[in-house]
Protein backbone atom coordinates (compact mmCIF):
# COMPACT_ATOMS: atom_id res chain seq x y z
CA UNK A 1 0.00 0.00 0.00
CA UNK A 2 2.88 2.88 1.16
CA UNK A 3 4.77 4.00 -1.96
CA UNK A 4 7.49 5.67 -0.25
CA UNK A 5 7.45 7.87 2.79
CA UNK A 6 9.40 11.59 2.84
CA UNK A 7 11.67 13.46 5.59
CA UNK A 8 12.85 16.79 5.57
CA UNK A 9 16.06 17.58 5.77
CA UNK A 10 17.79 21.11 6.10
CA UNK A 11 21.29 19.58 4.97
CA UNK A 12 21.47 17.49 1.69
CA UNK A 13 24.86 16.33 2.20
CA UNK A 14 24.66 15.32 5.58
CA UNK A 15 21.63 13.15 5.48
CA UNK A 16 22.39 11.74 1.83
CA UNK A 17 25.61 10.28 4.02
CA UNK A 18 23.70 9.51 6.51
CA UNK A 19 21.31 7.57 4.54
CA UNK A 20 23.77 6.26 2.05
CA UNK A 21 26.01 4.32 4.56
CA UNK A 22 22.82 3.07 6.65
CA UNK A 23 21.07 1.97 3.56
CA UNK A 24 24.15 0.02 2.54
CA UNK A 25 23.33 -2.14 5.43
CA UNK A 26 20.60 -3.55 3.81
CA UNK A 27 21.64 -3.39 0.07
CA UNK A 28 19.79 -0.63 -0.57
CA UNK A 29 20.93 2.08 -3.33
CA UNK A 30 19.04 5.37 -4.66
CA UNK A 31 16.97 5.21 -7.00
CA UNK A 32 16.35 8.85 -8.28
CA UNK A 33 17.62 11.94 -7.17
CA UNK A 34 17.98 15.60 -7.66
CA UNK A 35 18.97 19.02 -5.99
CA UNK A 36 15.81 18.73 -3.88
CA UNK A 37 15.41 15.21 -3.04
CA UNK A 38 16.66 11.42 -2.94
CA UNK A 39 14.58 8.51 -3.17
CA UNK A 40 16.23 5.32 -1.75
CA UNK A 41 14.74 1.86 -1.97
CA UNK A 42 15.27 -1.90 -3.74
CA UNK A 43 12.84 -0.99 -6.62
CA UNK A 44 10.15 1.44 -7.63
CA UNK A 45 7.92 -1.40 -7.25
CA UNK A 46 8.68 -1.74 -3.54
CA UNK A 47 8.42 0.95 -0.83
CA UNK A 48 11.04 3.90 -0.49
CA UNK A 49 12.34 6.32 1.90
CA UNK A 50 13.00 9.92 0.36
CA UNK A 51 14.68 12.58 2.24
CA UNK A 52 13.62 16.46 0.46
CA UNK A 53 13.93 19.74 0.93
CA UNK A 54 10.54 21.44 1.95
CA UNK A 55 8.86 22.68 -1.26
CA UNK A 56 7.62 25.20 0.43
CA UNK A 57 10.96 26.79 1.17
CA UNK A 58 10.44 26.21 5.22
CA UNK A 59 13.14 24.65 7.26
CA UNK A 60 12.24 20.81 8.02
CA UNK A 61 11.09 19.73 10.73
CA UNK A 62 10.52 16.70 12.88
CA UNK A 63 6.63 15.62 13.03
CA UNK A 64 5.53 14.46 16.53
CA UNK A 65 4.06 10.63 16.77
CA UNK A 66 5.77 10.37 13.07
CA UNK A 67 7.82 6.97 12.57
CA UNK A 68 9.64 5.37 9.81
CA UNK A 69 9.36 1.54 10.70
CA UNK A 70 12.28 -0.41 8.26
CA UNK A 71 11.24 -4.14 7.91
CA UNK A 72 14.07 -6.34 8.69
CA UNK A 73 13.65 -10.63 8.27
CA UNK A 74 16.31 -11.32 11.87
CA UNK A 75 17.08 -9.77 15.11
CA UNK A 76 20.56 -9.52 14.30
CA UNK A 77 20.00 -7.19 10.68
CA UNK A 78 17.40 -5.42 13.21
CA UNK A 79 20.21 -5.31 15.75
CA UNK A 80 22.91 -4.18 13.13
CA UNK A 81 20.94 -1.35 11.81
CA UNK A 82 20.36 0.14 15.17
CA UNK A 83 23.74 -0.31 16.01
CA UNK A 84 24.77 1.65 11.95
CA UNK A 85 22.62 4.42 12.62
CA UNK A 86 23.93 4.97 16.01
CA UNK A 87 27.71 5.05 14.78
CA UNK A 88 26.58 7.16 12.13
CA UNK A 89 25.63 10.02 14.64
CA UNK A 90 22.03 9.18 15.00
CA UNK A 91 20.97 9.14 18.77
CA UNK A 92 18.99 5.75 20.34
CA UNK A 93 15.59 6.03 20.67
CA UNK A 94 15.23 2.47 22.56
CA UNK A 95 17.76 -0.28 21.92
CA UNK A 96 16.87 -3.46 20.05
CA UNK A 97 14.50 -6.09 22.22
CA UNK A 98 11.36 -7.98 22.21
CA UNK A 99 8.50 -5.21 22.53
CA UNK A 100 5.84 -8.13 22.76
CA UNK A 101 3.72 -10.90 20.67
CA UNK A 102 6.79 -11.71 18.65
CA UNK A 103 7.89 -7.78 17.70
CA UNK A 104 10.93 -7.26 18.09
CA UNK A 105 12.57 -3.55 17.28
CA UNK A 106 15.44 -1.37 17.52
CA UNK A 107 14.27 2.50 17.53
CA UNK A 108 16.85 5.53 16.58
CA UNK A 109 16.70 9.30 14.82
CA UNK A 110 18.73 10.58 11.94
CA UNK A 111 20.68 13.54 12.19
CA UNK A 112 17.61 15.70 11.45
CA UNK A 113 15.60 13.86 14.16
CA UNK A 114 13.49 12.42 12.32
CA UNK A 115 12.27 8.98 14.27
CA UNK A 116 12.93 5.49 12.92
CA UNK A 117 12.58 2.01 13.88
CA UNK A 118 14.19 -1.54 12.81
CA UNK A 119 11.74 -4.66 13.37
CA UNK A 120 11.27 -8.27 12.60
CA UNK A 121 8.08 -10.18 13.81
CA UNK A 122 9.31 -13.58 15.31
Amino acid sequence: MIGYVTLGTNDMPRASAFYDALFGELGVKRLMESDRYIFWGMSFDKPSLVMIKPFNGQPASVGNGVMVALVMNSRDKVDRLHAKALALGGSDEGAPGERGDGFYAGYFRDLEGNKLNAFCMG
